[in-house]
């Protein structure tokens, strides 16, 4: 990537990392399901006209809002305002990674490699030792935004098999599925009068939080990121995303002065070495290749039949 490039990347990765901290700051103003019913409110319009069809089927660009809207995000708030810290939540949601496979081998039938399916074992160990060890988050909570994870990898499968002409676009078309039954559940869940009062006694906190959420977060740096999508190989562009967590952790920290558990940290460890071998399962297996070429020539005339050199000289 170009270093212009690549500097666009990390800032969209300061801005998803940076949302937790300002999701939390706006849930003090609203209620969880009431929050993420505006923020996609806002997204969908006035930009659905201004901005053409994502070249989809419709049925699959709603699908790709329920899952994405009313699922990674609606639960993602509620997780939150049950009791997860930004900088924890950040992590756990990188859960994804393991869903995305499994959820590919049932419904895409793409089989995984070794890699991973070592990643996925190492991103569970890591949610696993997370909820064992976590003193800080009720294990409700904690389940609830491992649930948004998993509807996070079910927006991802979604869009594969959509297809669609821009990822942009369906950013925006698909935010029009999520805040018809996001702003039903919150009057159920949440009350009316809860709505109502978050609505009559708007503060700039929450009015800030808000727009974050939606420009910044959703619109500026989900168009960056479609716009990188483009020209890189999805590989690349989304290793940087790994990055997010991180800044997550940091961003709460210096702001919230959260400080990770040792069974937080360790967990966090084995999510996010589960999620580079998802992501990054080709360079791994470039990694071993060049291992195995570095080997000591005495331990390699041992393991390698002779007569196979000319051959595979010959394929050169």
């Amino acid at each position: 990537m170009s270093r212009r490039h690549t500097l666009l990347g990390l800032f969209v990765v300061v801005i998803w990392g940076a949302n937790f901290v300002v999701i939390d700051t706006g849930l003090e103003s609203f209620p969880p399901l009431l929050f993420a019913a505006l923020r996609f409110t806002f997204v969908a319009l006035p930009a659905v006209f201004f901005i053409g069809a994502p070249g989809a089927p419709w049925k699959l660009v709603a699908l790709v809002g329920l899952f994405q809207g009313a699922g990674q995000f609606g639960l993602l708030f509620v997780g939150m305002n049950l009791g997860v810290p930004p900088g924890l939540a950040s992590l756990v949601l990188q859960g994804q990674a393991a869903f995305t496979v499994l959820f590919a081998y049932l419904v895409l039938r793409e089989k995984p490699g070794r890699i991973p399916v070592t990643g996925v074992l190492a991103g569970v160990a890591g949610l696993a030792v997370i909820a064992l060890g976590s003193g800080s988050s009720p294990a409700g909570a904690l389940l609830v935004v491992i649930a948004a994870g998993a509807c996070w990898a079910a927006a991802n499968i979604t869009t594969r098999i959509a297809q669609p002409d821009s990822g942009f676009k369906l950013t925006i078309w698909s935010a029009l599925a999520a805040p018809v039954p996001l702003a039903l559940l919150s009057l159920v869940f949440e009350g009316p009068s809860r709505d109502a009062h978050a609505l009559t006694h708007l503060t700039w906190q929450g009015i800030g939080s808000l727009a974050f959420t939606v420009v910044l977060s959703t619109i500026v740096a989900f168009g960056i990121w479609a716009s990188l999508l483009k020209t890189y190989p999805a590989a690349r562009v989304g290793s940087l995303s790994l990055l997010v967590p991180v800044v997550g952790v940091a961003t709460a920290w210096l702001v919230q002065d959260e400080v990770p558990t040792a069974a937080e940290g360790a967990g966090g460890v084995l999510i996010l070495a589960g999620v580079v071998a998802v992501v990054r399962q080709d360079a791994v297996r470039a990694l071993g290749r060049r291992f195995s070429r570095s080997s000591p020539p005495q331990q390699e005339h041992q393991t390698h039949d002779p007569a196979a050199r000319p051959q595979s000289a010959t394929k050169g």
